[in-house]
């Protein structure tokens, strides 16, 4: 029992999917000192590896993916001829450069961005029934969006004043006189919350 040897005990594995048999394999196949042995032994890998996964070796795209499979098990030490290109170690471990992040000022939260856009966009437009039809298009999302950040407080008067507001006087709250707003669909959190308890 004392000469058992748990995993865990192990170094970690580098590509856990092929299990610690392929990266034994591959730690065995660099201390090989003959360098046509070596290739040989490594090509035998790569036939186990695409056993494991049940993989085609006559496609180039499997090709390409084991050989740098073992070039990642092996940290990129191990010298052969590879038969594919291999993506160099450089770019493997390149982190991405971070992505900036929008810092745009949104007015009223719960309506968000796209609905300010939008609302932005219809004070251009030239009135008529587009214009009215998309007024109340934003309606019936604003309404939702109100709906769902606290049904308390939402009404529809609410959000024809701020429809107004965020137009500034163009009376876009006009087209929605007589609107049948579309049916709400949204859960209020507050009675999700008596649902849990």
């Amino acid at each position: 029992m004392k000469n058992m040897q748990y995993n865990t005990d192990k170094t970690r594995l580098r590509m856990s999917e092929y299990g610690r048999i392929i990266q034994d394999m591959a730690n065995h196949c660099m201390n090989i000192q003959d360098k046509q042995e070596r290739q040989a032994f490594a090509q035998g890998i790569i036939l186990v590896m695409a056993s494991l996964g049940q993989e085609k070796l006559n496609n180039p795209e499997v090709q390409f993916k084991l050989w740098n499979h073992l070039a990642f098990i092996t940290d990129f030490k191990l010298d052969i001829d590879y038969p594919v290109e291999i993506i160099p170690r450089t770019e493997v471990y390149a982190h991405p450069s971070p992505m900036p992040l929008p810092q745009k000022t949104i007015r009223h939260k719960h309506y968000g961005h796209i609905i300010e856009e939008a609302l932005r966009h219809l004070e251009t437009m030239p009135e008529g029934e587009e214009r009215d039809y998309l007024v109340r298009l934003a309606a019936d999302r604003m309404k939702q969006s109100l709906f769902s950040w606290n049904p308390d407080v939402m009404s529809e008067d609410k959000v024809a004043n701020d429809i107004d507001n965020y137009t500034h006087g163009h009376n876009l709250g006009e087209a929605l006189n007589g609107h049948q707003y579309a049916n709400l669909h949204t859960i209020p959190t507050n009675i999700l919350k008596r649902k849990k308890k």
